[in-house]
C-alpha cells in the first residue's frame, strides 16, 4: 500500500503513507534533485524501539491510520512548516501495518538554503506528527496487546511552537 496525494507534474509527493520500508538515501536524493538551491538537508528517522528491554519489550507495533484524512493532516503540517520557517521543501514518509523492533517507522526530510531553519522545521514537523497526525498505535508485549496513549511530553513539545494540544489523558 502506498497512498499519497497527487504530486505536481514531475515532482515527488510530499507525503507517503505505506506498509513497505523506505530507502532513506533515495528519499533524500529525490527531494534534493528537485531543487538546486538547497544548501542543507535535515532528516529524522524514527524506529520501533524496545521500550521495556529487560521485561521482554515490544514484540510488535501496529500502526493504523484513516486513509485520506491522515495524508491531508500531514500536508497541512508541511504547509504550516513552510509558513513558519525559511525552508525550500519537505517530505514525510510514514509506515503503517505491523512493524517489528528496529523497523523504520517514519522519515521527515526538510531542505533549506541554510541548516538552522531545516533543523527547526524538521523538529517542528516531528512534534506535530506525534500529536496531531491521525495514527493509532498498538503495542504487543509478552503481557499482551494494548493501544498506546498520547503522552503529556508530546503535547508539551508541541506547545513550545505555540500550539496547544491536549491529547494525553
Amino acid at each position: 500500500m502506498n497512498v499519497s496525494p497527487q504530486a505536481d507534474a514531475g515532482k515527488q509527493p510530499r507525503v507517503s503513507i505505506q506498509t513497505a520500508d523506505f530507502d532513506l538515501a533515495a528519499e533524500v536524493d529525490a527531494l534534493h534533485a528537485a531543487d538546486g538551491g538547497v544548501g542543507a538537508i535535515v532528516t529524522f528517522t524514527g524506529t520501533v524501539r524496545d521500550r521495556n528491554g529487560a521485561q521482554g519489550g515490544i514484540r510488535e507495533l501496529e500502526l493504523e491510520h484513516y486513509p485520506g484524512m491522515t495524508e491531508r493532516a500531514i500536508e497541512h503540517m508541511i504547509d504550516e512548516a513552510l509558513t513558519r520557517f525559511d525552508i525550500r521543501g519537505a517530505r514525510v514518509v510514514h509506515r503503517v501495518g505491523p512493524l517489528q523492533p528496529l523497523d523504520r517507522v517514519v522519515m521527515v526530510a526538510v531542505t533549506s538554503a541554510h541548516r538552522g531553519q531545516a533543523f527547526q522545521a524538521c523538529e517542528f514537523l516531528m512534534d506535530y506528527l506525534k500529536t496531531q497526525a491521525p495514527f493509532w498505535k498498538k503495542e504487543t508485549t509478552p503481557e499482551g496487546a494494548h493501544w498506546v496513549d498520547a503522552r503529556v511530553a508530546d503535547d508539551q513539545a508541541l506547545a513550545r511552537w505555540g500550539i496547544q494540544a491536549s491529547n494525553a489523558g
